[in-house]
């Protein structure tokens, strides 16, 4: 087997010493998930002194409490800059538990005091109404991974150090999580951890043997299989397995030697090196049974070391003998010798513990808007791209964003990275690369181009392993951007989820300080994934997002370069939110100049006088409306229509960049008044919306408003295939053939509707007939370009 190490490196008071601490830790995480009373059992249980309702997770607990206990002990011996992250889904216990012992739970909840009566409350309030729930969340101190799904804690771990060269992210990986398909995919981070710009993540891969109710895979296997697996994966394994607390805490003190050992060798080689080569990092593989120190046996059944442990490992605690076999439990731990008569934890304990912001409870990488940086941001109106007359010029908008990203870059090297599966430059970002590269540490052939082994880009076929570094990444204090294809966004749906669920928790922690926003850039979108069919085809991830509280999310679609640069600017300086920006890569008409373009930002939806017929002081007969570039197009080609065939007609033209601006003030901050709301689509006009998402969006954001009735909103109706740009707008009808149609239904008065309705048609039918001849759209629409009304 790989790497067996000397044992017996602790002397037999330390080896005391560190197993009193694990039994304090232990002690400690029983009394959260059962009692409601008596915390130092002074006086023997009784019924009251339980808790009504038994919530928690026992079985993972131990082991959480057993690395804890160790990696303390490295920090202080080594003076090592370490947080702590528990992969493991409710495993919350472990951490309140370990951060209260070493008094940085305390100083953030000083109600929580360090003596009988703040434990009671320790206990009390542990997934209790008004209390904290059972994994390790944005209340728990020194936490940056949510426990209550799993998959994502090595992908927080690699995103933490990226760029955070002295610090070590101790990730427990549960053997139930490591099954998950981002965890799986996790593994490849060493790929990419720069031994010399970076820090380090050491895996722990805690084996407790079984899931819910089921073994678990990795348990099942033996340990020459793991070793070659992991040696596979490009680490060294380590392994610790048993049962007996001496022999254990023995060989994990031995083997967390040696692995840190291997750590600062591999660090120190790397730092004398111009140009470094990927290492074989250490890891661990942790086996120890589930529910570990707990009853082995309940009602006559085995306990410890099955999947009975998993959760409360019994209740029924109306019946004496469970209630006598809580009191064994917890006195098997002998608190009398771990804490005084106060409650306190005893001092020859508590000098375990390491100091100040060496506590991984305390650690500020672990609160990262502690150490936030504001981005040196350039002023983003030098990239502006010029307009003279609307629609005159075309331009990828993404593309000129990129060369903004790129100066972002450069100025911040080490505060900022750009994340993307394997699509920086499909999505036209690809400025980026005359001024950093793709950070690399796999094997480079000569061929290869922008692999460096550091980079501000970061590029795997992964939406999942994005989004998770990214988190990590801003998390620990620092900036970044995502950029995706539209339709696979949905990949990271529950990760998004739980970010958004983090933020909104942040803003009720006093102590969790603002980080920088996620901010979220989907490109290759549903009007323009034409050439790869229906499976490309998918813009509905900002319905999901609008579901979100309104004080964490916003969602912009920009029409054009210069408002997508002046939002993405304005989101690179926003703190604790979720931007998502939704724009198109291939070359489209540019719209407003730098100027007009932060003014309509601003706004988040305004008139543009340019593109209607209906002066500023007149009341229009119609609203025409757009959100999304592609949209813009076929609602002003639309336009274009009416106001050819219908003259006498008053249009009124409003985009909306800003979708959130839809929703009443009252309920989001970006939210117009009712009156700003009127004054743009008035109160009793028809109001054709062209939208860059499903239709049901809009109707949703703004059922309240005055004229809601009259929103005829066209959009993505699920119709899609391989086909003409335009054929998708026609599938949908968000054409400007069939916008034009429906203008004509929502205006029985025009005399010569018929007339035009029947040219609509033809227009349709010729489109059709057209692209299944040629196989691209008629020469009108491939080059049509804006005209003004006096042209």
């Amino acid at each position: 087997m790989q790497s067996q190490a000397a044992d017996h490196v602790l002397n037999a008071q330390q080896l005391a010493q560190l197993h009193a601490y694990w039994r304090a830790a232990n002690y400690l995480s029983v009394g959260q998930i059962y009692l409601y009373a008596n915390p130092l059992l002074k006086t023997p249980l009784l019924p009251e002194h339980i808790k009504p309702r038994l919530l928690g997770h026992w079985g993972t607990t131990p082991g959480l409490n057993f690395v804890y206990v160790h990696a303390n002990r490295v920090i202080r011996e080594h003076d090592l800059n370490m947080i702590y992250i528990t992969g493991p889904g409710h495993g919350g216990p472990a951490v309140v538990a370990n951060t209260y012992l070493e008094g940085s739970y305390t100083e953030l909840y000083p109600e929580i005091t360090e003596d009988e009566t703040g434990m009671l409350k320790l206990f009390k309030q542990f997934s209790f109404p008004g209390g904290i729930p059972s994994h390790a969340s944005a209340q728990t101190p020194g936490s940056i991974n949510e426990g209550g799904e799993l998959g994502y804690c090595l992908l927080h771990a690699f995103g933490a150090v990226f760029d955070n060269p002295d610090l070590i992210a101790c990730c427990v990986v549960g053997d139930g999580e490591a099954e998950t398909g981002p965890l799986a995919t996790s593994w490849h981070g060493n790929k990419f951890l720069n031994p010399k710009t970076d820090g380090v993540v050491l895996p722990i891969l805690h084996l407790n043997g079984y899931k819910i109710a089921n073994p678990t895979i990795l348990s099942r296997i033996g340990d020459e299989e793991l070793q070659k697996l992991f040696e596979g994966y490009g680490y060294t394994p380590y392994f610790v397995e048993g049962s007996d607390p001496d022999f254990m805490h023995q060989r994990m003190a031995s083997v967390m030697d040696q692995v840190i050992g291997e750590i600062q060798r591999i660090k120190r080689e790397a730092s004398l090196k111009r140009e470094v080569s990927r290492p074989r990092w250490p890891m661990i593989i942790l086996r120890s049974p589930k529910g570990w120190t707990g009853p082995a046996e309940v009602d006559g059944k085995p306990n410890t070391g099955t999947f009975h442990a998993h959760q409360v490992p019994f209740g029924e605690l109306d019946k004496p003998e469970h209630i006598k076999l809580l009191q064994d439990w917890m006195q098997s731990y002998a608190p009398h010798e771990l804490f005084d008569d106060t409650g306190r934890l005893k001092e020859e304990l508590r000098a375990l513990a390491p100091k100040g912001e060496r506590r991984m409870g305390a650690n500020p990488h672990a609160n990262g808007g502690l150490l936030l940086k504001p981005l040196a941001l350039p002023d983003f109106r030098k990239f502006a791209y010029a307009v003279t007359q609307p629609g005159e010029r075309q331009t990828s908008t993404t593309g000129e964003l990129g060369k903004y990203l790129a100066e972002v870059w450069r100025l911040n090297p080490n505060n900022f990275r750009v994340f993307s599966p394997d699509e920086n430059n499909s999505n036209r970002l690809q400025a980026l690369f005359e001024v950093t590269n793709r950070q690399w540490m796999a094997e480079r052939l000569e061929s290869d181009e922008h692999l460096a082994a550091h980079g501000g880009v970061m590029e795997i076929l992964s939406e999942h392993s994005c989004e998770g570094w990214l988190e990590g990444y801003l998390l620990t204090g620092r900036h970044g951007f995502f950029s995706c294809y539209e339709a696979f966004i949905h990949i990271i749906d529950s990760m998004f989820n739980q970010h958004a669920k983090w933020l909104k928790e942040c803003r009720h922690i006093p102590w969790r300080k603002p980080i920088a926003s996620l901010n979220i850039l989907l490109s290759s979108h549903v009007w323009r994934q034409d050439h790869n069919g229906f499976s490309h085809q998918d813009p509905g991830f900002i319905d999901h997002v609008a579901n979100k509280k309104p004080d964490i999310i916003r969602i912009y679609l920009p029409a054009d370069a210069n408002t997508l640069i002046a939002i993405t600017d304005h989101c690179l300086q926003s703190r604790n939110l979720i931007n998502v920006i939704v724009a198109g890569k291939q070359p489209q008409g540019q719209w407003l100049d730098m100027p007009a373009a932060i003014e309509h930002a601003r706004r988040g939806a305004s008139i543009w006088h340019w593109a209607g017929n209906c002066a500023a002081d007149e009341e229009p007969d119609l609203v025409i409306a757009s959100a999304g570039d592609v949209p813009v197009m076929e609602s002003l080609a639309a336009v274009m229509l009416l106001r050819e065939h219908l003259p006498a007609l008053k249009i009124r033209y409003v985009n909306v960049v800003d979708l959130m601006t839809l929703v009443p003030h009252d309920v989001h901050p970006h939210g117009l008044t009712d009156d700003a709301f009127d004054e743009l689509f008035t109160r009793d006009k028809p109001v054709i919306f062209a939208f860059h998402g499903y239709p049901g969006l809009i109707h949703r954001l703004a059922y309240k408003r005055h004229n809601h009735a009259n929103f005829h909103v066209h959009g993505f109706l699920e119709e899609g295939t391989t086909t003409t740009p335009f054929d998708m707008t026609v599938l949908n009808r968000l054409d400007r053939y069939n916008l034009v149609k429906n203008t004509l239904r929502w205006l029985p008065h025009i005399d010569n509707a018929p007339v035009l309705d029947a040219l609509m048609d033809e227009k349709l039918a010729q489109h059709k007939q057209y692209i299944w001849q040629h196989g691209e759209d008629m020469p009108e629409i491939r080059d049509w370009k804006w005209q003004p009304a006096d042209h």
